[in-house]
């Protein structure tokens, strides 16, 4: 047998900017995105000397997963994931994903796309398939918008439709992060379609930029900006009342991650973020405390 588990970390957009909707029907982003402390578990377990009587990776490969909101079979994107690389790499053999579920679903949180790239990193250690960062990450951009970043990690520069990930030099991994997501989902594909270019205000990416390498929370405070936010805040005045209680509650600032519907806010440190979250807690359904993080995924 083959095995071995990955941390599949969480993450945050400190700003999300659509800059125009392309010919091909995609949307051209801009982003900084924040990998977190908040994890998922990825097990991945293959037996190279089991007897095989099919190259259908459908029939070979099983999905678990220890929260019945998320789906098992093909629906799952790490599923996917796992199917794309063991027909590229001609590795047929039965293989075990469990997925012990800790970041919050469709919450704005990459949780799926953080799965899927675990199991693209994992498997190619495990498989020795060397395949360079690059390679991995033109695969992702087939699975997932978020996945090629999820392989990086840490703190970077995404442009394209997720596919472009640039990283950067980052002095902001002890900030703390409070993560608060309401009973609701909000489909992304929505925001999206309802989203007005002409009426939204941009965010000052370079601005924000600056201020993650200086490692100035203030600054990154100051310049979060999330144009979705132009489309769910009207709509649900819910999050407009949780980024309301996250000030109220200490957070230095408070945004919307991705297209939503979790709002975080931001502290100088984990230990102030645990003090807001146990402000939140009870009002709220899912309420995290956490830390930025420097990696996407990790050997557990």
């Amino acid at each position: 047998m083959l095995t071995t588990t990955i941390r599949a970390h969480a993450k945050i957009n400190l700003s999300l900017d659509v800059l125009y909707r392309r010919v091909d029907g995609y949307h051209e982003l801009e982003s900084i995105m924040q990998s977190l402390a908040l994890h998922d578990l990825v097990t991945l377990t293959a037996n190279p000397d089991a007897e095989v009587r099919t190259l259908n990776p459908t029939q070979l490969i099983r999905v678990t997963v220890d929260n019945p909101e998320v789906p098992s079979d093909e629906e799952n994107i790490a599923f996917n994931a796992a199917k794309i690389l063991m027909r590229r790499s001609g590795n047929y053999m039965p293989l075990q994903i469990a997925i012990a579920k800790n970041i919050p679903v469709e919450a704005g949180l990459a949780g799926g796309s953080s799965n899927a790239a675990a199991v693209l990193w994992g498997l190619n250690q495990l498989w020795k398939l060397g395949l360079t960062p690059a390679e991995l990450g033109e695969i992702g951009q087939k699975i997932g918008a978020d996945v090629p970043f999820c392989l990086q990690g840490g703190t970077a520069l995404v442009g394209g439709i997720g596919e472009k990930v640039t990283s950067v030099p980052s002095k902001c991994k002890d900030f703390g992060v409070i993560l608060v997501k309401p009973t609701f989902g909000i489909s992304t594909a929505e925001v999206y379609r309802s989203l007005d270019l002409k009426k939204v205000v941009h965010p000052n990416t370079l601005e924000i930029l600056d201020a993650v390498v200086a490692g100035d929370l203030a600054g990154i405070c100051a310049n979060l900006g999330n144009v979705l936010e132009s489309v769910t805040l009207p709509q649900y005045q819910t999050l407009v009342e949780i980024k309301e209680a996250l000030l109220q509650a200490g957070a230095q600032g408070v945004l919307q991650t991705g297209s939503g519907p979790t709002i975080f806010g931001l502290t100088s440190d984990l230990e102030q973020a645990q003090g807001i979250a146990k402000k939140l807690e009870g009002k709220y359904p899912t309420v995290i405390a956490t830390t930025f993080w420097g990696k996407g995924q990790e050997t557990a």
